[in-house]
């Protein structure tokens, strides 16, 4: 076994890797042909691997163990490598200020992911999350964006909601929700901003003072039009003195 001392990454060849994630040589083998392996690093004759390549191989057997076909587990490592990308730029924008609020993200291993979606972790899915941004991935680790909306579609799949749709509503509300934000960035634009600026205040601070009015009108006009929308469904009149949410 070979060390950076540099780095302090521990590297392995392929029979002892083979051991440490109790599987044969030849099952390595089968598994590098099938580019289910990053490439090892290369030192003249010798192919040298390391703790990611361990740990990719027990994310395989995790996921064997899980009813994941071989060739399932190629196209969910090949959705997650394409959509490889920094997770500060996932987190957050460049320059921009430290009181501005962000979600708690969290952190998975890909069997892990898979456990909490039992049967819904497909190719198609987490394209469709890294296209949205909710998912990126860090070293053998994925990370969600925000616990909050993993939470809440994990809660949906478990009442019976596919999560294909869930991630299609996600993105109709994207949409919705953007154009909400404009219209306060706007609003705050043309009648706030400019004097704060003026006075010499943090622009960021006044944002997030600001910032739970925004989610108190838009948390109140949801519950009204979700109680619309509920009546209407179920051919119920409005309750009396009720006019606010007509």
């Amino acid at each position: 076994m070979a060390t950076s001392e540099a780095d302090e990454v521990r590297e392995y060849r392929m029979a002892e890797l083979a051991e440490k994630a109790g599987i044969t040589v030849r099952t390595l083998r089968f598994y590098r042909e099938r580019k289910l392996l990053p490439p090892p690093r290369r030192e003249g004759r010798i192919a040298w691997y390391d703790d990611h390549h361990l740990a990719r191989l027990r994310t395989i057997a995790a996921l064997l163990e899980r009813g994941h076909t071989l060739g399932g587990i190629a196209e969910l490592l090949a959705a997650f490598e394409s959509g490889r990308r920094d997770v500060g730029e996932l987190l957050g924008l460049p320059g921009t200020a430290a009181s501005w609020p962000a979600e708690t993200p969290v952190r998975l291993r890909p069997e892990a992911l898979a456990d909490y979606f039992q049967g819904e972790v497909t190719p198609e899915n987490l394209s469709t999350s890294l296209d949205l941004g909710y998912l990126a991935v860090d070293g053998d680790e994925i990370v969600h964006l925000s616990r909050r909306l993993l939470d809440v579609s994990h809660t949906l799949v478990e009442q019976g909601v596919p999560l294909a749709a869930v991630l299609g509503a996600a993105r109709e509300v994207r949409e919705h929700v953007d154009a909400i934000a404009e219209t306060f960035v706007t609003l705050l634009r043309a009648h706030v901003l400019a004097d704060a600026v003026e006075r010499g205040e943090d622009v960021g601070e006044t944002v997030e003072r600001l910032r739970p009015l925004a989610t108190s009108v838009v948390d109140a006009e949801l519950t009204m039009a979700m109680n619309r929308r509920m009546r209407a469904e179920l051919g119920e009149a409005p309750p009396r003195g009720h006019s606010g949410d007509q």
